[in-house]
């Protein structure tokens, strides 16, 4: 794979695909969440200090109809022009001679910005022609966009095989695989991973991936219901996907003879509705009450959580614990997160797996606490679960 750092951008044009799906305030139009600006800028910042200049690829939101005001990326100009330092020019297209004038007439030290490449449905399909017109923007191409890197899309796979010779991947891209294979493949023991969330469907390859490398594997969130049915439990009307049963039986099972211990809820903070001002109560987690759910862990499952998080080496966090947007049900991801921390600080590495986990420690101030935040949930979590990421091999081919 070509270096980043090595490569020579003087004079160049880089096509850098990044992620800047970032959230917007509705009523102001402003960014309320510039983090994955930020994380773009290492990059960006290299190749124009280099005497390139930048043409930046992006998708924002999920258009099912062309062209979109509410999706436009035209609304985070301001934004990332202060963020970079200087004007960013815009094209209200991402192809067409607008889009392409604008980009040839690139000067070094400048940066263009281009529409979402999703207003074209060619983009999702993958088509290599609109890939092809897409690669007449630059010279180079550099994929920074590892939150997207899952996704076998025009701009994150198929562009790379215009570049046979100038392809490569961006610092973030860079740093996010090298903190992934440290717990992938170079994990200090004890091995903690924390998977949370509501369903087991969405997490069960990567808890079956981890049980050849974990010792401890701590299961919160709607998904430990389902396990706790499979034991035969009472969970009153909590979560639970009644054809992921016998597969979380498989998983217990499967933990025991190899030694991994998988570690559920004792108790739960439970409510009478899903609802952020509902009653609430604390329930054993296999005795909750018939109309009752469970929304958060108890503090039993707090206390004997984050005893193996404190006493862990290395720890994989993907998935809150509860309902956490709701203050009620809040406790336990809040006190996995001060867990995480403190163990970091105690010399553990700690990997946080974007989307919610990442949501959760800038929720509670810990985002500098930990060793990593990912900016890709659903990336990350494909790679632990043993895929292939089409963006990523598209640069190794």
């Amino acid at each position: 794979m070509i270096s980043f750092h090595t490569y020579d951008f003087q004079n160049k044009r880089a096509i850098v695909r990044v992620d800047f799906n970032v959230p917007i305030d509705k009523n102001t139009g402003e960014v309320t969440d510039s983090k994955r600006i930020a994380a773009a800028l290492p990059t960006i910042q290299h190749i124009l200090n280099k005497g390139g200049s930048v043409v930046l690829l992006s998708h924002f939101g999920r258009p099912k109809n062309g062209p979109q005001d509410i999706f436009s990326l035209n609304q985070i100009i301001p934004k990332v022009s202060e963020m970079i330092g200087s004007t960013v020019q815009f094209s209200n297209d991402c192809i067409g001679e607008d889009a392409y004038s604008k980009s040839q007439n690139l000067r070094p030290g400048e940066v263009l910005l281009l529409e979402n490449v999703r207003f074209h449905d060619e983009e999702t399909n993958g088509d290599m022609v609109f890939a092809e017109n897409l690669s007449r923007h630059g010279d180079c191409y550099v994929n920074d966009a590892f939150g997207a890197a899952h996704r076998a899309h025009a701009s994150t796979t198929q562009l790379a095989t215009f570049f046979p010779n100038d392809k490569m991947p961006g610092l973030l891209m860079q740093a996010e695989i090298q903190n992934a294979r440290k717990v992938l493949m170079e994990a200090q023991k004890p091995f903690t991973a924390i998977v949370g969330g509501a369903k087991v469907s969405d997490k069960v390859l990567i808890v079956e991936n981890l049980l050849n490398i974990a010792d401890h594997i701590i299961i919160g969130g709607g998904m430990a219901y389902t396990f706790f049915k499979a034991k035969e439990g009472h969970i009153g009307a909590s979560l639970c996907e009644e054809d992921r049963i016998q597969k979380c039986i498989e998983i217990l099972d499967r933990a025991s003879s190899m030694g991994v211990q998988i570690h559920l809820p004792m108790d739960s903070i439970v409510a009478d509705q899903f609802a952020a001002d509902a009653q609430t109560d604390t329930s054993k987690s296999d005795e909750i009450p018939a109309t009752w759910m469970g929304l958060d862990i108890g503090p039993e499952a707090i206390a004997s959580f984050s005893e193996v998080i404190k006493q862990s080496k290395t720890i994989l966090w993907n998935g809150p614990m509860g309902v956490f947007e709701m203050k009620a049900f809040e406790q336990g991801t809040k006190s996995m997160a001060f867990a995480v921390a403190e163990a970091t600080k105690n010399g553990a590495f700690s990997l946080i797996g974007g989307g919610d986990s990442a949501a959760a420690v800038q929720l509670f101030g810990l985002s500098s606490e930990v060793s990593y935040v990912s900016t890709g949930g659903g990336a990350l979590l494909e790679y632990f679960e043993g895929k292939a990421l089409p963006g990523l091999a598209a640069l190794e081919a």
